[in-house]
């Protein structure tokens, strides 16, 4: 087993949370609006659920991040870090599209290369640490069902 190398781990969880941090800033007081509740599709799980499964899937993510960058060498370190820094970009952008600019067909196309991102995420990491890829995997599937609610309240 190696040793934890507590900088990358500190700095894969301060990355991802501070991606977190950023998209929460468009997204809270949003919720519960009367905008949102006139496009919420019935399917929408209860707003409780979202804030439980995000920071579940972001410290996965971190996880993700910490394992791949250690296993890594110099130029899978420059593809991971391309992955994962497109991958916050298009996360943080669709909370800006979907709550501030209530622009849901701006969100899907998004949710969309989002979605893509984390396939790319996934190839990328396996590369170099199958533990990290299956730790995005959760990810993947959440991202797609919210594609769904997305799509369903265009």
């Amino acid at each position: 087993m190696k040793k934890v190398s507590w900088k990358s781990l500190i700095a894969s969880f301060v990355a991802v949370y501070l991606v977190a941090a950023l998209g929460s800033i468009f997204t809270v007081g949003n919720t519960s609006g009367e905008w949102y509740e006139s496009i919420k599709p019935s399917i929408t799980p209860p707003g409780w659920v979202f804030p439980i499964v995000w920071n579940i899937l972001f410290f996965l993510i971190a996880l993700s991040l910490y394992f791949s960058w250690n296993a890594a060498d110099g130029k899978s370190k420059k593809k991971i870090a391309l992955v994962f820094g497109v991958n916050f970009l298009l996360n943080i952008l669709w909370s800006y599209f979907y709550f501030f600019l209530k622009n849901p067909a701006f969100a899907f196309a998004d949710i969309i290369f989002l979605e893509a991102s984390i396939v790319a995420m996934i190839l990328v990491t396996y590369k170099t640490s199958k533990k990290a890829a299956y730790l995005l995997a959760p990810y993947l599937l959440w991202v797609g069902f919210a594609a769904v609610l997305n799509y369903l309240s265009l």
